[in-house]
């Protein structure tokens, strides 16, 4: 194959083929034929196949848009042909392009190991069905080990339910919520696939292609920053799991792990689990311990038996929203019409006082919701659906913090932390969403107005899921942090117009950005408290968001399979 790189095409010159991405992908392969042609200057006809590798937009001429494509195209003169001639012909056509990035090109794939020397003679579990353990099942079940997988909280079709019901009616199920149930919190988010990860091992790409096998947008293998969108997501994790049991595995909802079960050798031989018919003993001597950033009350029972485990940095800020029209006409200079997608932003300050500010989880066109998961408490997080269509975006706008901000030391000293900022967001909003605007919050008013004051009828609205009340949402977080909000969006509205304006919008609290500890694994992601137990995930520290806890999830699979082989 040749790869083809910095094919650019100026913007709305097919709107049928969608060159974004948005429409159907097989359509965009037919339309980047000619231009593959056009750079390696052959007819249209001799080439076979294309496949888009890369899409993404550059902004930077605004409003003149341009979209840039990577592709890998196969030639009809190679088709049948042995690999050394088909090189030779590719590497002529090669000499004579105009495209001085082509290349001879190697689809690289992900290889899961083939099975390591000792025989495992009782079936894996893993714990959570979080992008983390829902990886780490898979993996196992496709290729043999029959994993038993237990989660607390209800299927994603069921959580559904619970979800909107908590967002209509204020009533929360402490067991199935944006937090707790199958597909985590990722469920209930954008969908946001891009990592700052590393993949050199092609775990990433894996774990795209089974995210489409699986019924998501084909475009996710090119955008360069891809989504899924929380509609579609509950199809692609049902049909995961679905998979996992199709291929031997087992999987119990509302199955919550309850205790560690110790050999005299030290090392895991079973683990107890309570669900509604009282509690049982699972034997195993390999559980993959994915519980997701928000199993405090896991965290505790773990550390009363003494899993080696640490505090960590982490982030805690406010959703920020905006007419999602403002943040187009920004970074394009326009607006977007139908072949641009609702516009993204990434923003990073260091203040005058050493802290790190910056955007995470940007949604384009979504909604800021209610991710509370226990009674007293409130948090909240950002989603959007496929399509992107609110007329807001929303964004966390956080701060960074250490041990040393956030209590003494001790290893759940940081889960305090967030208890006591989501118990005072709680009291703010009255059990509600607490929304502010920024004119409000910066000014530091203790009475915040909404836009049902007089003269504020044009202002922005919120978009959320869950009821809000316009609140004191600085009296949320200690004045460190907020002061070092106010420097961050003061100067993000140097780079983008308005970010700073007098009606945006400010939403809390966002506690729940990554763990507050991490439970220490070695080289083979074992802990080195007890054998047989696999760390893994956002919850234990060594992910941060959809991908990186699927690749992780992926990681801890593969090391169990590098040492056993299923002998059951």
């Amino acid at each position: 194959m040749i790869k083809i790189s910095d094919i650019k095409i100026v913007n709305d010159t097919d709107k049928e083929a969608y060159i974004n991405g948005v429409g159907d992908p097989a359509a965009l392969e037919r339309f980047l034929v000619k231009y593959a042609a056009g750079e390696l200057r052959c007819p249209a006809k001799d080439i076979r196949s294309l496949k888009v590798l890369k899409h993404s937009i550059d902004a930077r001429k605004k409003p003149d848009i341009v979209d840039i494509y990577a592709v890998a195209v196969e030639l009809s003169a190679t088709e049948g042909m042995e690999p050394a001639k088909a090189r030779s012909i590719e590497e002529k056509l090669i000499k004579k392009s105009r495209n001085k990035k082509a290349l001879i090109y190697e689809e690289k794939r992900y290889v899961f190991p083939s099975g390591g020397d000792r025989a495992m003679t009782q079936r894996p579990v893993v714990a959570g069905m979080g992008p983390g353990g829902l990886f780490a099942a898979y993996e196992l079940a496709l290729h043999g080990y029959r994993p038993i997988v237990i989660e607390r909280g209800r299927c994603v079709e069921d959580r559904g339910a619970d979800v909107e019901r908590f967002w209509n009616t204020g009533v929360l199920d402490p067991e199935s919520n944006v937090q707790f149930g199958e597909g985590g919190a990722g469920a209930f988010s954008d969908g946001k696939l891009n990592t700052l990860v590393k993949d050199k091992d092609g775990r990433g790409a894996h774990a795209l292609e089974v995210f489409v096998a699986s019924g998501a947008p084909k475009e996710i293998l090119y955008e360069s920053k891809p989504h899924i969108g929380t509609d579609k997501l509950v199809t692609v994790v049902r049909n995961m799991r679905r998979e996992i049991i199709d291929r031997g595995g087992e999987v119990f909802f509302e199955t919550r792990l309850t205790e560690l079960i110790k050999g005299e050798d030290g090392r895991l031989t079973g683990i107890k689990v309570a669900d509604k018919d009282g509690e049982r003993v699972i034997g195993t001597s390999q559980l993959i311990l994915a519980i997701g950033h928000s199993a405090r009350d896991t965290f505790e029972e773990l550390h009363k038996e003494k899993i080696l485990m640490e505090p960590k940095a982490f982030a805690v800020g406010l959703r920020v929203e905006h007419r999602q029209s403002d943040i187009d006409m920004s970074q394009y200079g326009r607006q977007r019409g139908e072949s641009l997608p609702a516009a993204p932003y990434k923003l990073v300050h260091n203040t005058s006082e050493g802290r790190g500010v910056y955007s995470f989880c940007m949604c384009p066109g979504g909604h800021v919701v209610n991710a509370s998961s226990e009674e007293g408490r409130l948090c909240v997080n950002g989603m959007s659906y496929y399509a992107r269509d609110s007329r807001n975006a929303n964004s966390a706008i956080i701060v960074t913090i250490s041990p040393e901000d956030y209590g003494d030391g001790s290893v759940l000293s940081g889960v305090a932390f967030q208890r006591e900022i989501e118990r005072r967001a709680y009291l703010a909003g009255g059990g509600a969403i607490p929304v502010e605007y920024y004119k409000d919050f910066k000014d530091g008013s203790q009475a915040p107005l909404s836009y049902e004051e007089e003269g504020r009828q044009d202002w922005n609205r919120p978009c959320c899921k869950g009821n809000c009340s316009f609140s004191d949402v600085r009296s949320i977080l200690p004045e460190y942090i907020n002061r070092s909000l106010i420097e961050g969006i003061e100067r993000f509205g140097s780079i983008i117009k308005g970010y700073n304006k007098d009606d945006v919008l400010l939403e809390g609290v966002e506690a729940r950005t990554s763990s507050p500890v991490r439970i220490l694994r070695d080289e083979k992601m074992v802990s080195p408290s007890l054998k047989g137990l696999y760390p893994c995930g956002e919850g234990a520290g060594y992910a941060g968001g959809i991908m990186s806890a699927a690749m992780d999830g992926i990681k801890v699979a593969a090391a169990i399979a590098e040492e056993y082989h299923p002998a059951f």
